[in-house]
């Protein structure tokens, strides 16, 4: 199966660009289907030059209104912004598999609400979606022009994929990040984890809760994603990263847990990472 036109299979939607999709890849760590799309700069045709790429979770939200089941992110549009400003990436968009999301975006188990199988969903990515990504399009493959991005629990197996596929990510933005899951697993991970050189973004929304977990276990406790996301701004610092360097901590006070909040700091989350990979190294035309 080639990469085909978004707009050959949707002629009803609300994408800006060229957006390709390809059906049905096949992942033999996870053994499912899924597909893909890639968003391609605005010169993308007209030169020779090879780009930075982003990894973006939630698939479905990222590009077409149509196809989001909860508000679109607008990457399309944020990215000819970005482009115009001379910041120009390939981005990735990785739909999730539904009832299967929280299964494939945490790689520990919750007890209330499952999880466990993130290790081979980053797997997928770095072995078997990186490499294709990399010999169809004219990327950066190296680790410092490779980043992964998402929400919420995409925020979570995000910061995971960074620390634990280091050798392939050089950079991650974690909104709202789920980092209470699994009874916060992840703060151990991050605590245990080696030091990896990169661009951190981390954010939060100040009316995010109650949250899924506070309802479950019935804790009257404040909002439980800013608590826990505050707390792994600390945890990052400690490890090394320094504020508004490598790390870009945002609080939003009046944002709630929703795509259209996602999509508003957006622009800003990946402007810093994509300045950090323009910063790194000269990336020529």
């Amino acid at each position: 199966m080639c990469w085909l036109d978004y707009g050959e299979r949707h002629s009803n939607h609300t994408v800006v660009g060229t957006l390709k999709q390809r059906e049905a890849v096949y992942s033999p760590q996870l053994d499912n289907y899924r597909n893909l799309l890639v968003w391609l700069p605005p010169d993308y045709a007209t030169t020779t030059r090879r780009y930075p790429v982003l990894y973006l979770h939630d698939g479905q939200n990222l590009f077409d209104q149509f196809t989001s089941y909860a508000g679109e992110w607008r990457v399309d549009e944020t990215m000819l912004q970005l482009s115009h400003e001379g910041y120009p990436a390939i981005i990735v968009g990785v739909p999730n598999m539904g009832s299967q999301r929280i299964n494939e975006y945490s790689p520990f188990h919750d007890p209330h609400f499952g999880g466990g199988r993130g290790e081979q969903y980053v797997a997928f990515i770095a072995k078997t979606l990186k490499p294709m990504i990399d010999q169809e399009f004219r990327t950066l493959p190296q680790r410092q022009h490779t980043g992964i991005v998402g929400s919420s629990m995409g925020g979570l197996i995000s910061l995971y994929g960074f620390f634990h596929q280091a050798d392939v990510f050089g950079c991650v933005a974690s909104l709202s990040p789920s980092l209470w899951f699994a009874r916060k697993a992840i703060f151990r991970y991050v605590t245990e984890a080696s030091y990896q050189p990169g661009s951190v973004y981390l954010d939060v929304g100040g009316r995010e809760g109650p949250s899924v977990a506070e309802a479950v276990r019935g804790a009257g406790q404040p909002n439980l994603t800013l608590r826990t996301t505050r707390e792994m701004q600390r945890l990052l610092r400690s490890k090394g990263y320094r504020p508004d360097t490598d790390l870009l901590y945002i609080e939003a006070p009046e944002a709630t847990h929703s795509e259209a909040a996602w999509a508003e700091r957006l622009p800003g989350a990946l402007r810093f990472l994509l300045w950090g990979m323009y910063a790194a190294s000269a990336i020529q035309g």
